[in-house]
């Protein structure tokens, strides 16, 4: 029965990789450089725009890192409101609100100004306004949106998600505690401003874990059975610059270079991931998340070696390859590829990662594999398929 299970994943792993050849892959357009984000108001004048909504969080708002875009909006006679709403893991409640506001006050597109979240809403909360009878949970999944989004503009505040490039949006149900995602490429920003200003004040703990989620997603789509040539060109560049400049970005926050190299890291690993996908690592973090509220960056980076680990030699070439492009030595496929899971083990214990989750409680292990299997079955393409007792086998590694 197993058989016919990986067998029936791997034959729609196939069709879908022919399918998203049919696809538009469009990049979004980029404003780039130290205080871009005062040349967005322009782009959308030029648009003949007149009304925006901000969708950001309530941190963010706090440290006036919208001050600039405020003051341009103003100067560029665009009117804006402001939903600052937006929680960690955005939620069902977040989204609906974020839509009620748009819809009611007329805006005709939408800014999304932050990490992950803020970016994740704004994206479900415009699938919404565009498919008003349709409920996020009825989104779920694959091609389930299929609308034009309203203009859509995207300014992340951190090197990691690279939401400003991709086709997903993950939101959380406070209900069920459930953590899934909504793929379909009319949610891909049109229009993205990757601002090094913006992220100088990033504290270390989420430096260091939003860089490693952006690692986890080239790594993740460079190993798994739907490449194409530029899905790995962009993940071996996403990783050479994350290896090069995650680190000083951690030790030395001002760094205006190493902070604009990682946001460009974080969008090429976008690139890779948005169209090869990613794999288990994804699977059990996003549950985690929704089970206990863990980071995403943070559940990535404990989780990634570790899943590394148990494909076993499956990887060793591809891991190989990766090694020899980050300057690491080794005689032998195996020697490289175990050489690279090291130094991302090693980059962890500089960074204060830690190496579990106390959070997990052996009872919640079965609902966390269940949910993680349903997740990444049949979509992601992964080098091996494990099954529900492999899964929870590592699942309890992370507990410790």
């Amino acid at each position: 029965m197993w058989a016919l299970k990986v067998a029936y994943y791997r034959a729609y792993q196939k069709v879908m990789k022919v399918m998203l050849y049919f696809l538009d892959w469009s990049e979004p357009q980029l404003l780039t450089g130290p205080g871009s984000i005062r040349k967005l108001p322009s782009v959308i004048k030029e648009k003949g725009i007149g009304k925006v909504m901000v969708v950001t969080d309530k941190g963010l708002m706090s440290l006036n890192l919208l001050d600039g875009l405020f003051e341009e909006l103003d100067k560029a006679g665009i009117s804006y409101v402001v939903y600052d709403g937006v929680q960690p893991n955005p939620s069902i409640e977040n989204i609906e609100e974020a839509r009620e506001m748009f819809v009611s006050n007329g805006c005709e597109a939408m800014i999304a100004f932050g990490g992950g979240s803020p970016m994740d809403c704004a994206k479900a909360a415009c699938a919404r306004v565009v498919r008003p009878n349709k409920t996020i949970p009825q989104m779920r999944g694959v091609l389930k949106v299929m609308r034009k989004l309203p203009p859509f503009f995207a300014v992340p505040t951190t090197a990691g998600t690279g939401s400003e490039t991709t086709v997903a949006a993950v939101v959380s149900n406070t209900q069920t505690h459930e953590k899934y995602a909504i793929n379909d490429p009319c949610l891909r920003p049109k229009f993205a401003v990757l601002d090094p200003e913006l992220t100088t004040g990033l504290p270390q703990k989420i430096t260091s874990t939003t860089g490693l989620d952006a690692l986890t997603h080239a790594v993740e789509a460079y190993i798994g059975k739907s490449n194409t040539r530029e899905t790995k060109d962009y993940a071996e560049k996403a990783t050479k610059l994350i290896f090069e400049n995650l680190e000083t970005c951690y030790n030395d926050g001002q760094n205006i270079e190493a902070r604009g190299q990682m946001l460009l890291a974080s969008f090429y690993a976008g690139m890779a991931f948005t169209r090869a996908y990613v794999g288990y690592v994804h699977a059990i973090a996003h549950n985690l998340g929704g089970m206990y509220g863990i980071p995403h960056g943070l559940a990535n980076s404990v989780i990634l070696p570790v899943v590394l680990e148990e494909y076993g030699s499956t990887i060793y070439p591809r891991l190989a390859k990766l090694a020899e492009i980050v300057g690491i030595n080794g005689q032998t496929e195996e020697e490289l590829a175990k050489g690279f899971i090291a130094e991302i083990k090693a980059m962890n214990e500089r960074m204060a990662i830690p190496t579990a989750f106390e959070q997990i409680k052996e009872e919640d292990i079965p609902t966390i594999v269940e949910r993680a299997m349903k997740e990444a079955h049949p979509l992601y393409p992964t080098p091996v398929i494990f099954d529900a007792d492999r899964l929870a086998q590592i699942v309890r590694k992370l507990k410790g």
